[in-house]
């Protein structure tokens, strides 16, 4: 009996939960991260999982930016470099790599929808972000790779590059590793 009062209870909050985001729409819509020295927003429906830089398997003849194969969750994933990625989809002028604390490092999968045992190193984790937390945005630049959605200005004037993961999962030059 105290099963079903408890059951009834759980059903009640999760309907009436469901009842106040619906009322009050999606909140959050980005992850914020940093890469390279960049700031970037991936949308959430598009994210997957967030872990701790493990141990990485090296690939031979891969491309610089393909950092290996990672175990996660016990599915290997392979794991691309956001930062030499973008700066080789954008032909920008290689300059010296940030140094990334291993410690702030983070691993972050695409969502499982996309059908792509990929993950995303990243320098830093930079919270969520929702429309509220930009006060503009302008349209990729003429030339940017198919990946790149809008580019967004916060309230302290930085710029935050959005990556459509939809698109990047798709790029040809993602989906080709080999050097």
């Amino acid at each position: 009996m105290a099963n079903r009062e408890a059951l009834r209870e759980l059903q009640t909050r999760l309907a009436s939960r469901l009842q106040a985001a619906r009322e009050e729409g999606v909140a959050v819509s980005w992850l914020a991260i940093k890469a390279g020295g960049a700031r970037y927003i991936f949308p959430l429906a598009q994210s997957g999982e967030i872990f701790p830089l493990a141990s990485v398997q090296p690939v031979p003849y891969a491309q610089p930016w393909f950092m290996g194969v990672i175990n996660l969750r016990g599915g290997l994933h392979g794991l691309v470099d956001l930062a030499g990625l973008a700066a080789v989809a954008t032909a920008a002028p290689k300059t010296d790599r940030v140094e990334r604390s291993a410690s702030d490092a983070r691993v972050i999968t695409l969502n499982t929808a996309l059908e792509v045992n990929c993950a995303l190193l990243v320098d830093s984790l930079a919270g969520l972000r929702n429309l509220t937390s930009f006060t503009g945005s302008v349209a990729p630049e003429a030339g940017a790779p198919a990946f790149f959605g809008n580019r967004y200005t916060d309230l302290n004037g930085d710029v935050w590059q959005e990556i459509d993961l939809r698109s990047l999962s798709q790029f040809p030059g993602f989906l080709n590793i080999n050097a």
